[in-house]
């Protein structure tokens, strides 16, 4: 498989990525994702080079999209200490596989793939924050080599899940046309530049 980074003509298939992903997860009796997404909020993480897609040939239909990042979210930046913001770190938001290659372990090559990429920039950890409630998503996670951090108290943050594995070079075995020069990580505070609050979770085949 490709890996490409999206553009901005790419949007209509990342809003319908989650939509598709909601009926699924409906499906299995589980609340995520289910209020629509506005697909202006996935521009400006196209526009910073963020998104990913994974698919059989470059153009083609994606099986996959995740976006990779290292700036923790405004609306979740107090999830995480000073001590652990002060880690270099990416962070996994928004892992999404096509229903077609569910059970190809195709989102676990794309967690090793990230972590690769975090390694290469320096980052000591790769990390997520899942949807609360998602108990299975958790097991998905812990199975991948996450380790559980914490879960959040507050009832108002519907992705309060929070893991990490370290970050290390891994065979993923994708042809990555996107490139990754070494990045100097360094934690930016939330009222610095940032791109639009992302509170949603992952969904991992």
């Amino acid at each position: 498989m490709i890996i490409t980074r999206a553009v901005v003509g790419d949007v209509p298939r990342l809003v319908r990525f989650r939509s598709d992903a909601a009926v699924w997860l409906g499906a299995l009796g589980t609340d995520q994702w289910a209020a629509p997404f506005p697909a202006e909020r996935l521009v400006a993480s196209v526009w910073a080079g963020e998104v990913f897609l994974f698919g059989e040939s470059a153009g083609g239909d994606p099986a996959a999209t995740v976006t990779l990042d290292r700036v923790i979210d405004p609306e979740l930046w107090d999830l995480w200490t000073p001590e652990e913001r002060a880690d270099p770190a990416l962070y996994v938001h928004k892992l999404t596989v096509d229903r077609r290659y569910a059970g190809s372990g195709l989102g676990g090559r794309i967690l090793d793939w990230a972590g690769d990429r975090a390694a290469r920039q320096g980052a000591r950890w790769l990390r997520l924050d899942a949807w609360t409630t998602n108990a299975g998503l958790h097991r998905y996670y812990l199975r991948q080599g996450f380790q559980h951090v914490r879960t959040t108290a507050d009832p108002d943050e519907v992705s309060g899940w929070l893991a990490q594995r370290p970050a290390r070079i891994a065979r993923h075995g994708f042809v990555d046309r996107t490139g990754c020069a070494p990045a100097r990580l360094t934690p930016r505070s939330p009222e610095g530049p940032q791109r639009p609050p992302d509170r949603t979770p992952q969904v991992a085949d």
